[in-house]
């Protein structure tokens, strides 16, 4: 279906900024999961005795959970809800998918015994060396148990984790980044199939034994969308949609007119501040990956608590961006840091909403991640009738 635009564009600029892993439990599900229990912004909290973000309070985050520290209460021109995963799944690509409007009836595969030799093999014949590890493991313990003996052989770290990801570990003094993302590549090639890995990852790090460190030159190689989404919509319908962070690489390219990538939370700020500039209409979707690689996956929730606060510093900047037109926020996910699993976790995600022209508003539990996707379209004016969702945009101060 080719999109076309309704009869009004109700804003010239909106931003869809997803905080990586923010979750606040209560999935409907997560027992058939394993992650009863897991509440990532809340657990997080008590566990630090409590979070100071202002910012995210008068937006209405305390109205979505219990997290120590913060009110329940929203200021005007702000709206607040949670949304819920539909699709099979509760890893990255799955829940930018569907935010876009694509649901996944099945999961991604996982390989909790580490990768079979139908696929290890291959890989290995086509880089012509054997690899390292190949079991399910943390990124940083299994570069610090693993990282010599890769500094003197040159074999790649491959591993796995609790998510579909095929991840490809090397020194950058050992293996320049390009032939590093060159094997990911490969990679990506022999995973299909019943192999159709969510996403192939380049994990370069740096430093030496007993100080080895990640480098920030991370890349995604993922399954490209199954349909279009509404990305492509936007884009068929001429607004502009910027990625920032990883969503260029979760989407496989597609929909995006132009990213770029960011080496931190503060970075991906600083781009998406800078892309909200560009003139209207434009969509910015960025990914603040931090929460979830340098803390919720380490299980550290006193670095996770201090980056929703650095983030908390720093939203007004964005805020202010938008500049009259909408800020939304959620997570893709969770990843609670304070339960035994390094894992990502099924949970319910945060829903809120700056630049609103009343409010606050209430917008209780949505039913899809989808309904952000079709609430941007709404927004800017573009139909994505077919898509997975609902959008909110009525509900928020806009006549649709």
């Amino acid at each position: 279906m080719t999109a076309s635009a309704p009869s009004a564009r109700w804003v010239q600029r909106v931003c869809l900024l997803v905080c990586d892993s923010w979750g606040v439990g209560d999935a409907p599900d997560a027992a058939a999961y394993d992650d009863a229990g897991s509440n990532t912004l809340g657990n997080t909290s008590r566990e630090v005795g409590g979070l100071d973000v202002p910012t995210l309070e008068s937006l209405g985050l305390g109205y979505l959970t219990d997290i120590q520290g913060v009110a329940p209460r929203a200021e005007p021109g702000t709206a607040h809800g949670r949304a819920t995963e539909i699709s099979a799944g509760k890893d990255t690509t799955t829940g930018h998918w569907e935010m876009m409007g694509i649901r996944l009836e099945r999961p991604f595969p996982l390989y909790p015994g580490g990768f079979p030799p139908e696929i290890i093999q291959p890989f290995e014949r086509a880089i012509g060396r054997p690899v390292l590890g190949n079991i399910p493991a943390s990124g940083t313990e299994i570069i610090r148990q693993l990282g010599e003996e890769h500094l003197r052989t040159g074999f790649p770290i491959v591993y796995t984790s609790g998510d579909s990801v095929f991840q490809v570990a090397t020194h950058i003094d050992i293996v320049p980044l390009e032939l590093l993302y060159a094997w990911c590549r490969v990679a990506r090639g022999l995973l299909t199939g019943k192999h159709n890995v969510g996403r192939v990852i380049a994990r370069p790090f740096q430093g030496r034994p007993g100080a080895f460190e990640r480098r920030p030159d991370r890349r995604d190689f993922s399954v490209p969308p199954p349909g279009p989404t509404v990305l492509d919509r936007l884009n068929d319908a001429g607004v502009p949609v910027f990625g920032v962070g990883k969503i260029q690489d979760i989407f496989d390219q597609r929909g995006i007119t132009d990213a770029v990538y960011s080496d931190s939370n503060d970075h991906g700020v600083d781009l998406t501040v800078e892309l909200l500039r560009e003139p209207g209409p434009v969509f910015v979707f960025s990914n603040l990956v931090d929460f979830d690689s340098k803390y919720g996956h380490r299980n550290d929730p006193a670095g996770y608590a201090s980056a929703v606060r650095a983030l908390d510093r720093r939203l007004p900047e964005v805020i202010d961006a938008v500049d009259g037109g909408v800020l939304l926020m959620t997570g893709d996910h969770g990843c609670d840091p304070t339960t035994p699993s390094t894992d990502h976790s099924r949970e319910r995600t945060p829903l809120l909403a700056a630049g609103l022209p009343a409010g606050p508003y209430d917008l209780g539990t949505r039913a899809t991640f989808g309904d952000l996707g079709h609430t941007v379209a709404q927004l800017l004016g573009v139909e994505v009738e077919g898509l997975v969702g609902e959008g909110f945009a009525d509900q928020i101060g806009y006549r649709t």
